[in-house]
């Protein structure tokens, strides 16, 4: 750490600020994380292994430091040599922002698969965008949601590494022509296009306590030149830089507004962006090392699409092999098919991506036309399998109705469709695709998302994690289920006894975070704190659960001694920018908040609170402090949710309908241990 503030930064100690002691800091545990990469990727090169590349729009991976320590087992060193400066770690933690490079569950599963990857060893690589500025950071202002930029970038992140020399051309707009080679064979060609440049960041993801180092890899927009010398001999400077900020804009932010035509724009020309990158890099590497033409390709490469937005990976995959491989369509086509796999994460139909034909023909000429070519060969097949059913051809179509659709497009084009949870999967079966399994039978599967014990127990949950270590060893950190050893305890009152001091000490924890954040006091030792903390929808109910509140006041109110469990109600979550309904339930539960928080002849029994900017790095000191999850979306609506394990995990009792991974909690835990109520999918 000294020698980086000396060396690194030119800081003597006594000038020394805590952000460069915080940098000092992470270099040093880069530095040991480097070696272990370098030698993880050259373990790969030397042995020709099979990759797995996980594509994901988002990638909410918190913090960086605390992870980091835990998975190398140098936590207790870090913090002696930071004391030996005068710090606390836990200091040192609180000054890194979080890589906020995703909206909610999508993105943390993104996270939470690149550490079991590494930690299971599993030859994985991460890739999305290196946004410059990530999900908003919300102000409550008036009980009203506001949106402030999150500049997680501004100061330098240590975690990255730039890569110039991995720098790849991505083209936008333009033409197609053909040309014909000596063998009179056509060929396509792209050109007279707007060009970007893709230049990648590399972040270490290192495994648990194992020799195995993954890689994070983000793109940066860059354009293809600082500035137009034309214009700048002209003396029109603005003209000179302006396209510079128009290409880089790509990777500016996170999720742009799509309720305007430059916002959809922009969103498709993201996903193209990190899309294309990322299949030149695959490319790249996977010829790299010898081999003979693109027989072994699927053998070598798998990749995993998370969500929609990364499905035109399937044409730009075709164009690539097509056009500058000079494959033909048919082999093309069996390398794609062999080499995707597609997570669906919705049941809502509105939610299933579609770009309209004009956007993608004028933006991505070329994919539209292998689109088209794609969309003819798969109307044949079911026109075959299904003689005379024009309207499910129409249906299961992935030009329709003026739209491209990207789900119909990445069924298509994967070997394995999977829901997220056995009830979303039997949706998907029964009624979103219906078609498409009936066809397919056995492509779409049921693959439960999960979390990591690691982030979300352990480094979370440090006194807890002892307190189960101590009991049944530590085999549970890399293998969940070990977890079941617990329940020879239940009836062992010594250590009952503990588990509640730990829980009222992480309850501790919690109150005063409450009241840093909110200034509203709530009762750790008397309160049960109840808590929804969770991206605001309508689906997911913090509605109801806010005139559930409502009318525990007014019950309160009319008896005071009514015989109820006094309680505090923690909300979390932010709404979409241009999603008013869900904007206007957090405006509720302020003005509830106000009413009930401000009553003194109920301020024993009930507080409600909204604890503002529901981030990683806030969930890690919620949820051990949680005496009840509230996951009580809409029967049919929420695919799985991660949630809702993290919360079990710490030992929170779940409340919630029969949905997502809600049911398979229950068979877990049984029905005695968790609350159930409301319709089922099928009553909806």
């Amino acid at each position: 750490i000294e020698d980086h503030l000396t060396y690194t930064l030119a800081r003597d100690r006594g000038e020394a600020t805590d952000r460069d002691v915080y940098m000092s800091a992470a270099w040093s545990v880069r530095n040991r994380l480097a070696e272990r990469w370098a030698a993880t990727q050259q373990a790969y090169r030397r042995d020709d292994v099979k990759r797995v590349y996980y594509l994901s729009l988002e990638f909410l991976m918190g913090r960086t430091l605390g992870n980091a320590l835990l998975n190398l087992g140098i936590e207790g060193a870090a913090a002696e040599a930071l004391k030996e400066l005068g710090y606390r770690l836990e200091e040192m933690r609180e000054i890194e922002p979080d890589a906020g490079l995703g909206n909610g569950g999508l993105g943390r599963l993104a996270a939470c698969y690149l550490d079991s990857m590494a930690t299971l060893e599993i030859p994985g690589y991460g890739y999305g965008i290196r946004y410059e500025h990530g999900i908003f950071k919300q102000k409550i202002l008036d009980g009203r949601q506001v949106e402030m930029a999150d500049t997680w970038l501004q100061d330098e992140n240590p975690w990255e590494i730039a890569r110039p020399d991995r720098t790849y051309p991505v083209k936008f707009y333009g033409r197609v022509e053909t040309v014909t080679d000596e063998q009179s064979r056509i060929h396509y060609r792209w050109t007279d296009s707007s060009d970007v440049q893709a230049m990648a960041y590399d972040t270490p993801v290192p495994g648990y306590q194992t020799e195995t180092v993954n890689t994070l890899r983000l793109w940066a927009a860059k354009a293809t030149q600082e500035f137009d010398l034309s214009y700048f001999i002209r003396g029109d400077y603005l003209a000179a830089v302006q396209a510079k900020t128009q290409s880089e804009t790509i990777s500016k932010v996170l999720y742009p507004p799509d309720d305007t035509g430059s916002g959809k724009e922009l969103r498709l020309k993201q996903q193209y962006f990190f899309v294309s990158a990322t299949l030149q890099d695959i490319l790249a590497r996977y010829k790299s090392e010898e081999h003979r033409g693109f027989d072994a390709f699927p053998d070598k490469v798998q990749i995993q699409l998370n969500d929609t937005h990364p499905a035109v990976a399937i044409p730009e995959l075709m164009r690539l092999l097509m056009d500058v491989e000079w494959l033909e369509w048919e082999e093309a086509w069996e390398i794609a098919k062999a080499t995707f796999a597609y997570t669906n994460h919705t049941v809502l139909p509105e939610a299933l991506e579609r770009w309209s034909l004009d956007l993608f023909g004028r933006l991505l000429p070329r994919h539209l036309e292998i689109i088209r070519e794609i969309d003819l060969r798969f109307r044949a097949e079911v026109a075959s399998a299904f003689p005379g059913d024009e309207e499910r051809i129409e249906r299961m179509a992935i030009l329709s109705g003026g739209a491209v659709h990207m789900a119909n497009l990445a069924i298509v084009g994967s070997h394995t469709v999977n829901g997220v949870a056995e009830l979303h999967t039997r949706i998907l079966r029964e009624r979103i695709f219906r078609d498409f399994d009936e066809l397919y039978p056995g492509r779409l599967i049921s693959v439960t998302n999960g979390v990591t014990q690691r982030r979300w127990l352990l480094l979370s949950n440090p006194e807890l994690s002892r307190l189960i270590s101590s009991r049944i060893g530590e085999e549970w950190v890399t293998d969940l289920p070990q977890l079941r050893e617990l329940e020879r305890y239940a009836a062992d009152a010594g250590f009952r006894k503990r588990w509640m001091q730990v829980k009222l000490r992480n309850k501790e924890a919690l109150a005063r975070l409450v009241l840093d954040e909110t200034d509203v006091r709530i009762d750790p030792a008397t309160m049960l704190f109840d808590v929804q903390i969770k991206r605001m929808h309508e689906y997911k109910r913090q509605l109801l659960n806010t005139l559930r509140v409502a009318d525990l006041y007014l019950a309160l109110k009319e008896n005071p001694e009514l015989d109820t469990v006094p309680r505090a109600v923690i909300f979390g979550g932010k709404a979409a920018p241009t999603y008013w309904t869900a904007k206007l339930i957090i405006k509720l539960i302020h003005a509830l908040a106000e009413v009930v928080n401000t009553d003194p002849a109920i301020s024993r029994l009930l507080k409600l609170v909204f604890i503002p900017d529901y981030r990683v790095s806030l969930a890690e000191r919620i949820f051990p402090g949680s005496d009840l999850s509230e996951q009580i979306s809409t029967a049919g609506y929420e695919a799985s949710g991660t949630g809702n394990m993290k919360f079990a995990l710490n030992g929170a009792l779940t409340i919630g309908t029969l949905d997502g991974a809600n049911i398979e909690i229950a068979e877990a835990v049984g029905p005695e241990n968790i609350f159930i109520f409301g319709l089922t999918a099928e009553e909806v």
